[in-house]
């Protein structure tokens, strides 16, 4: 946990000293990231997941996120869905980070998580876990281009705790 708030801060302080000018972040922005995660709770699997938000202040956006992961070893099968909403704070402004290609954000997510597994040997399965989860996350998203980007978000976001991928504006 040390090295990841190490890195958190690594992160912050480095994108601060290289901020440029105008936001990546505005109102009515529709964001969507589709991810992998790379560092899952669990053994085994590629943890995919994706989410969703549109801006309604310049510094708040709200939406949906859904995360899935299964595996399979021998007979045993293990499967992993998270959906619900959330929310970010972009702190570009906070920070006074004038970055038209920075994103800085974080914030808390809701939702149900369904668990099960299976093994077919012995014919036994269940859904241990399943119900209500919340969580918290920071993130950050670099733009290559006005609507193209990647991301990296840190934190309870489903079936892992760290994942990247690509990040679109429209």
């Amino acid at each position: 946990m040390k090295i990841a708030n190490i890195l958190i801060l690594v992160f912050f302080t480095t994108t601060t000293l290289f901020a440029q000018e105008n936001g990546a972040f505005k109102k009515g922005n529709k964001l969507l990231n589709i991810g992998i995660g790379v560092n899952s709770s669990y053994d085994g699997g590629i943890p995919v997941g994706l989410s969703y938000e549109q801006g309604i202040t310049g510094s708040i956006s709200i939406g949906a996120n859904a995360d899935y992961l299964s595996n399979e070893y021998l007979s045993l099968k293990f499967t992993a869905i998270y959906f619900g909403v959330r929310a970010s704070y972009h702190v570009n402004q906070l920070l006074k980070i004038n970055s038209d290609k920075i994103d800085l954000y974080g914030g808390p997510t809701l939702g149900y998580r369904s668990f099960s597994w299976e093994d077919n040997g012995k014919d036994l399965g269940d859904s241990y876990g399943s119900g209500l989860f919340l969580g918290a996350y920071v993130g950050g998203k670099y733009f290559f281009r006005n609507n193209l980007g990647a991301f990296t978000e840190l934190g309870a976001i489903g079936s892992t705790n760290a994942r990247i991928g690509i990040a679109l504006k429209f």
